[in-house]
């Protein structure tokens, strides 16, 4: 599979997809131990396939938009079901798929350039997987702990890095037409 976007490291990335709106379900019916397990493939499907990607000599502009579409998705999927069980705003899971939407238009990668990544950007995907393992790993490892009002803190704290992030790409953008 060498050629084109069927790839094994593109059907990885495909999978992970494929997960994200069962890691919700999962969420919302109070699967915890089924959303610990689709989260687990979901951070190991991320971590595999751009390695087998590169092993393969199947790396490419598409093959990394698509890795960063999925994760996006995985992770709007997972916080909007956390915000419908009430533990986080509202406002996160919307706001990411806006920040990945105005990243993939913003770096041309709909036109197959290289993706224009941002120091702040790459913290925040990070992060975005982090604030939604936490409650998923403690009620699957059933912890209790890290309390309920910490997340919902961390889930405010990553609103207002999207908005930053958002405004430095804005503001990147518009010094670069000034030019």
């Amino acid at each position: 599979m060498r050629g084109g976007w069927r790839t094994r490291a593109n059907v990885l990335t495909g999978l992970r997809l494929l997960a994200a709106p069962l890691l919700a379900d999962a969420l919302l019916r109070g699967a915890p131990a089924m959303a610990l397990a689709l989260f687990g493939f979901g951070v190991a499907s991320d971590l595999l396939d751009g390695w087998l990607a590169r092993r393969d000599g199947a790396a490419s502009a598409l093959g990394r938009l698509l890795d960063h579409a999925c994760d996006a998705c995985f992770v709007v999927f997972g916080l909007a079901a956390l915000a419908a069980r009430g533990e986080l705003t509202p406002w996160l899971a919307p706001l990411v798929a806006l920040a990945f939407l105005q990243y993939a238009l913003d770096s041309g990668a709909l036109r197959g350039l290289p993706l224009r990544l941002s120091q702040l950007g790459r913290w925040n995907g990070v992060a975005y997987f982090a604030l939604l393992g936490v409650p998923v790993v403690r009620d699957g490892l059933q912890l209790g702990w890290p309390p309920a009002h910490w997340v919902a803190i961390g889930g405010f704290a990553l609103l207002a890095s999207t908005l930053l992030s958002m405004l430095d790409r804005a503001a990147a953008l518009l010094r670069k037409g000034a030019r």
